[in-house]
């Protein structure tokens, strides 16, 4: 489980560092070109979910959901079934990004988005990407691993 918490903050402190650099660098609205016809940082304030869902009037409920959310996954790591690689590191990401947004949440009312793809349409962030890419390992973990005899290279005693 340390491991993972240190995964996980890790991941915090990239997503608020990037976020600050936008904030400090880029006018709200204004949009650099990173990598032409592929990336722009577009600063942006979100204050709803993913791709603008919901408004302010549901950000506590955002927060207390992402709260529940990130508790009940360190909870499950005390679980036997659920120390391997992939699950720990699926948590990492998932708890890394919602804490990171939770963090613009509490303090800001919104959420800072930058990450403009240009085959994308929404404007993300880092921890966006990283709830993301956690989730996309917890699936894997559950179609594949969680239930089943996990072989030993999978399972994990290593503290993570």
């Amino acid at each position: 489980m340390i491991i993972t918490i240190i995964i996980a903050a890790v991941l915090v402190v990239i997503d608020q560092v990037s976020k600050h650099l936008i904030v400090q660098n880029i006018p709200l609205g204004d949009s650099v070109t990173v990598i032409p016809g592929l990336l722009n940082f577009t600063y942006s304030q979100n204050d709803g979910m993913a791709f603008g869902i919901g408004s302010e009037s549901f950000r506590w409920v955002f927060i207390a959901v992402t709260i529940v959310v990130c508790l009940f996954l360190l909870f499950l790591l005390t679980k036997q079934e659920f120390k391997t690689r992939t699950y720990c590191l699926a948590t990492a990401f998932i708890v890394g990004g919602g804490v990171g947004n939770l963090i613009d949440r509490i303090a800001n009312g919104y959420v800072v988005d930058f990450l403009a793809l240009s085959f994308f349409p929404p404007i993300c962030n880092f921890a966006d990407y990283c709830v993301t890419a956690g989730t996309i390992l917890l699936i894997v973990f559950i179609v594949f691993f969680y239930g089943k005899n996990v072989k030993k290279s999978e399972s994990s005693e290593i503290n993570m």
